[in-house]
């Protein structure tokens, strides 16, 4: 898993693209952060989300498994730590907001990394955590061989209720910026999704094709 930014997420595999900034934009007017609170983004590979929530005034830091993520940022500090394996490196009550995308579904043990993100939150703060939904992706969900926890609306919600986490909020997510903008756009999309290749390359088709999970809930 230490090689996994490395190879899977390489600037060749994975183009830098302007998605981290609409979605962090997206994400930071939804949720009504706030310029200066405190955020830990867990999982923060090459560190686009955190530069791009920086850039909208909130003081990030990151974490992450790959000994590579540090190397990407000199002005934000990022650490390497072993999620579920390992204890946060913060002391408890020092997030207003703990953000993760696609790492939950990594662990074999998901309930260790709530744990550490209740302690490390403070009274009040959010989590916000985005995963693929296994409803919708279960064809493709093990085309990534580090998967090891598929989550639906349900066992997320209620991963986070037994964790002790209230306002309890989950939806089903296009990473299509445009239907952001004009909801019924998922419409289309869904009618579309059904004749769409499983395995396309072309993003559009892709995430028409494929949803997210997006929860948001307090300590």
């Amino acid at each position: 898993m230490s090689d996994y930014l490395k190879v899977v997420y390489s600037e060749e595999n994975i183009p830098y693209t302007t998605y981290p900034q609409k979605l962090a934009k997206y994400l930071f007017d939804s949720f009504n952060m706030n310029q200066n609170e405190n955020m830990l983004e867990i999982g923060c590979g090459r560190g686009e989300m955190l530069r791009n929530f920086k850039n909208l005034g909130l003081n990030v830091k990151g974490i992450d498994i790959s000994p590579e993520a540090p190397k990407f940022h000199d002005d934000i500090e990022i650490r390497v730590c072993d999620v579920e394996n390992q204890s946060l490196p913060y002391e408890d009550n020092t997030f207003d907001i703990v953000y993760s995308k696609s790492v939950l579904e990594h662990f074999y043990y998901p309930e260790r990394y709530m744990k550490e993100v209740y302690r490390v939150l403070k009274p009040n703060g959010k989590i916000l955590t985005l995963v693929p939904d296994w409803e919708v992706n279960y064809k493709t969900y093990f085309d990534d061989y580090t998967h090891r926890t598929p989550f639906t609306k349900v066992s997320l919600e209620d991963i986070l209720k037994i964790h002790n986490f209230k306002d309890v909020y989950v939806y089903k997510f296009r990473q299509l910026p445009c239907v952001w903008k004009y909801p019924f756009l998922n419409y289309i999309s869904a009618i579309i999704a059904p004749f769409i290749p499983i395995r396309t390359k072309v993003k559009f088709f892709r995430w028409s094709r494929e949803l997210m999970l997006v929860s948001i809930a307090r300590k």
